[in-house]
């Protein structure tokens, strides 16, 4: 199989993702205040700061340059609602569940109401202990289509949790079209082959993740450096055909995370100079889907 998935006319295929992890800064104005030693950091917390919410000037930028994106939205479990008081001090229950938020919020209802109405998708992002729980990602799905107003095509594990193959079976078993978990938080490139994967020889599709940003050199210390393994990356994909998928958190597009924004729309422009589709995996499932399938019959 060589190429199926790459639309026609183009070069290779960048997929775009965004996690909603945490759209509000909380308890990070406290811990970069104190680890980097900057006083400033606590004014994020005053009202009306929102450094993390990032996403106007994320959409307009794929406006402007025509593409779109899937964003994986997070129904997470809150550390002071829902977790057992021996957690709330805890360095692993503040890190997995404090400053995250409720999809039913105004915000997060305005955000999801934009993405649609605009055609980016939106995904699910499966929350920690979902992992091999078919019953609480279901459950999360329906949340979550029932504040979008339409059904949700693929999604994420949060932390690119993943039980092989039960989180696929979980995945298909309540609808879903395809996964983009499989990856890793510390290393890049095409571990997994250069197209989309089909576990159950079926059409339930897997979209390895090629990179999340967290794993490149630090594009605020050394930005070159940071390019060079992105255009590499994206030399490789179109060598092969490749599918490529990338995951940036919205938060590292705000001044917290220097050079990550850059990066990525320098990632964006430079793929589409190359020729290659760029858009969200549920869009690309639609255009190459049933073709692959039938190149492998």
């Amino acid at each position: 199989m060589s190429g199926e998935w790459v639309p026609e006319g183009h070069e290779f295929a960048l997929c775009l993702t965004h996690d909603v992890d945490r759209p509000y800064k909380t308890y990070q104005s406290l811990f970069y205040a104190l680890t980097r030693r900057d006083p400033s950091q606590l004014l994020d917390l005053t009202p009306g700061r929102r450094p993390y919410w990032t996403f106007p000037e994320l959409l307009a930028f794929e406006r402007e340059h025509g593409v779109r994106s899937a964003f994986y939205v997070l129904d997470e479990q809150s550390l002071f609602r829902d977790r057992p008081p021996r957690e709330w001090l805890t360095a692993e229950g503040w890190q997995l569940y404090a400053g995250r938020y409720d999809i039913e919020d105004a915000p997060i209802r305005g955000l999801l109401g934009t993405l649609r109405r605009g055609g980016w998708e939106v995904g699910l992002h499966g929350s920690y202990e979902a992992v091999d729980d078919r019953a609480m990602l279901r459950e999360e799905k329906r949340r979550l289509e029932a504040v979008l107003g339409e059904s949700v095509r693929g999604g994420r594990q949060h932390y690119l949790r993943l039980e092989r193959p039960a989180t696929w079976e979980h995945y298909r078993a309540i609808g879903l079209d395809y996964d983009t978990t499989l990856g890793s938080p510390d290393e890049y490139g095409f571990a997994h082959g250069y197209q989309p994967l089909r576990p159950f020889d079926d059409e339930f599709v897997v979209f390895p993740l090629t990179v999340m940003e967290g794993a490149l050199p630090d594009p605020g210390e050394d930005f070159d450096r940071a390019w060079a393994a992105v255009e590499s990356l994206l030399a490789e994909a179109a060598a092969n055909d490749a599918v490529m998928t990338v995951l940036w958190h919205p938060r590292h597009f705000s001044p917290d995370h220097p050079g990550y924004g850059r990066l990525y729309r320098r990632l964006v422009t430079t793929a589409l100079e190359a020729d290659a589709w760029v858009g969200p995996p549920g869009e690309l499932y639609s255009l190459c889907a049933s073709t692959a399938v039938a190149a492998d019959d």
